[in-house]
Formats: structure tokens, sequence, C-alpha cells
């Protein structure tokens, strides 16, 4: 539906001009109309011309979608109509593909699609947890509370998710400037000092032989060194997209030395809080692990989640098949099997994920601390190393003369 843009003068004489999504011009000077808008002028809104490029648009982040949850839930518990609410968010939304689907929900809500359904359309937006959420809260007429308790869920969420970012940027950076500094000492450096040492004549020492082998090495074959990381890097996505390959890598995550321990944090908070905010808001518990499995981020951790759901159709207790998957730990078993004797599994959950918040926490500064020295004494010890290497044929000149 196109958008159509106008201005006019109020009642009081004052200039005034806004925009309005309608099917032609005439449906706009009609609604102006109704709002006593004095010569009114009409024209239609230009087309963005890369709005249908999906790649050129800028994408909904998860701050955009918890300010729009915040501020529905407010508006609803304030008493106004879900269709009016949603059109002020959608005419204050800065940003033009959250825009675009919000409008499309909109007009799908006023012709009668619940707003769950709405949602479910534009999954770059709103995924499965959500939308199931919004489902329970309108069946329930309870959509303010269900809105207030998946922006809590989507900032705790994203909390998590700014952590473990933030471990894991030092390393990626020294890593990155350690081979930064190798390649270019490599490539540039080590040949002025190769071109020295063959003018003095004589064997060269066997560390220093070392590096102008790799530096010859490395200046021959620069093209194919940076070809085999892109295939390489090429084939890990590839297999990484298969079931097979996914669960094969998720499982030696893990199980890796340092990471995995963190790994398994995250994916307890993770499971956790999810199935606890999901079970709160009325959700039953089958829908709630199919949804809570599809965005566990780890394929090991998505099938023993699976594998609940089908022990729970079943009709056994949820405590044993997670005893069984080998991936919870027992701590999180005994306090869920104690949740769900006493009729608080959505309660005992919510402790849980509290509780390993606090140890992802811990795990990530832990690994900080870790990492911290390891880089440096790597660091320290590459470059060094490389100095010392071609600094050795002129300590050996030296002792000879």
């Amino acid at each position: 539906m196109p958008v159509y843009v106008w201005k006019g003068k109020n009642t009081l004489g004052n200039n005034i001009k806004g925009e309005f999504e309608a099917n032609n011009e005439a449906a706009v000077l009609v609604q102006l109309k109704r709002l006593r808008i004095q010569n009114p002028k009409v024209k239609e809104k230009p087309k963005d011309m890369f709005e249908n490029v999906s790649f050129l648009q800028p994408k909904v982040t998860g701050k955009d979608v918890v300010v729009f949850t915040r501020q529905l839930s407010t508006m609803i518990d304030a008493g106004l109509p879900l269709v009016q609410s949603l059109q002020i968010l959608s005419k204050q939304q800065e940003n033009p593909t959250f825009k675009r689907a919000l409008l499309e929900i909109v007009n799908d809500v006023e012709t009668g699609t619940t707003l769950a359904d709405g949602m479910r359309k534009h999954p770059h937006c709103f995924d499965p947890l959500f939308a199931n959420m919004i489902e329970a809260g309108e069946i329930g007429g309870i959509l303010d509370t269900i809105l207030g308790r998946l922006a809590e869920f989507k900032e705790k969420s994203m909390g998590l998710q700014k952590k473990i970012k933030g471990a894991m940027t030092y390393p990626v950076i020294c890593l990155f400037i350690s081979i930064l500094i190798l390649s270019v000492i490599l490539i540039f450096v080590i040949p002025v000092f190769e071109e020295m040492f063959a003018s003095m004549g004589g064997a060269l020492p066997t560390p220093t032989q070392i590096v102008v082998d790799m530096s010859n090495f490395a200046k021959g074959n620069f093209h194919y060194i940076i070809a085999a990381v892109v295939v390489a890097i090429f084939i890990f996505k590839k297999i990484y997209a298969t079931e097979k390959g996914k669960l094969k890598i998720d499982g030696l995550l893990l199980h890796a030395p340092v990471a995995g321990v963190l790994i398994r944090k995250v994916a307890v908070a993770k499971f956790t809080r999810t199935l606890s905010t999901m079970l709160e808001s009325g959700v039953p518990i089958l829908d709630a692990l199919q949804v809570v499995a599809k965005t566990a981020g780890n394929k090991v951790i998505e099938q023993a989640v699976f594998h609940v759901a089908d022990s729970i159709a079943e009709g056994r207790p949820i405590a044993e098949p997670l005893e069984e998957s080998g991936v919870f730990p027992n701590m999180v078993v005994q306090m869920i099997n104690v949740g769900e004797s006493v009729g608080a599994l959505d309660a005992m959950l919510e402790k849980i994920a509290d509780f390993y918040d606090e140890e992802v926490d811990q795990a990530v500064e832990n690994l900080t601390a870790m990492i911290e020295p390891f880089m440096m004494v790597f660091l320290g010890g590459m470059i060094g190393g490389l100095v010392v290497a071609m600094y050795l044929p002129i300590f050996t000149m030296a002792d000879a003369i």
C-alpha cells in the first residue's frame, strides 16, 4: 500500500504535515477532511530505490524490538486499542525495515488477523518465541502483561549476548593484530635482512634460515595462502550447514577445554530463562519446548530438548530425559525435578536462570583473565623470536671479528 505525504492548515490556522498509508490520493483527502485539515496538498511519498534489495536495508536490532515491546505494553495497559497503538508506533519508528514490517502488521490486524499471526510473517523481526508468547497473551487476555515479560526477557538475553561478545572481542583483536604483524614482518622486513645476510656470505644460523624460508614461502605464495583460507572458511560453512556437521562441531564446542564450560553455562541459562518465561506466560509445555529447542543455538542441546519434548508427550517427567541427555548439569536436573514435583516449575527455572547468569559472569571474567596473559606471551614470544633470529647472524659475525 503506498504512503502519501500531506500538508495543510488545522482549525487554528497553523501549518501542519504528516503521512498516511492509503490505496489512493482520494482516500487520503477523505481522511484529511475528517480531521478538518484546510487547503490540503497531497502527493505520493517517493519510494526508496533500494527498498527491495534486502542486504542494503538496515537490520532490525534487538534494541528496536525491546523498545517497541515496552511501548506497546504501556499503551495497551493504558487502555489504547491495539490497532491505534500499532499505528502510533509504526509512524514513529525510525528503522525503515522495522517500519515496513509494522505497517504490514497493522494492515493484517485491521483485516482480522491476530497479532501473533501478523508477527509470524516477519521472522526477521519477531522470532517464534515472541509470536507464541503473543498468541498466549491474546488467548488469555493478558497481552500487556506478556509484552512486559517479553521486553524483560529480551533485555536479559541481550545482556547475556553482550557479555559473550565482550569476552571474545579482546582475543579476536589480538589474534588479528598478531597475524597482521607477522605478515608484515615476513613479507616486507625479512627480505631486507636477507639481502644484507647474502652480501656477508657464509651459512646462516638455523633459526635465521627457518625465518628466511618462511618469508620466502609467504612472499611467493601469498595469494595461495589467502585463497586457502577463503576455501577453508567456505568448506567449514558448508559442513556446518549440514545436520551431521553441525551436530559434530557443536558437540566438540561443548567439550572444548576452556570455552566449553562457558558455552554450556550460556546454553543452560538461555534454556531455563526461555522456558520459564514461556511457561509463566501460559504457553503449553510441549509447545514451549519446541520453540526453546529451535532457539537453543547449539545442535546438541536442540536434539536434547526435542528428546525431552517427546518423552513428556509419552507421559514421563521432564527431569528424567534431561538427565539422560548428559548435556545439563546434575544440579539443574535435580532443581527442575523439585520444581516439577511441587508444581512451581516456572519459578524454579527462573531461579536456575538467575544463578547461571551469575555463573556466566564469573566464567567470562575467568576466561578473560586467562586469555590476556596468554595473548601477551604469544605476541611477545612471536615478535621476540623473529627479532632474535634476525640479529643472530650479526652477533655471530661480531664474535668472529
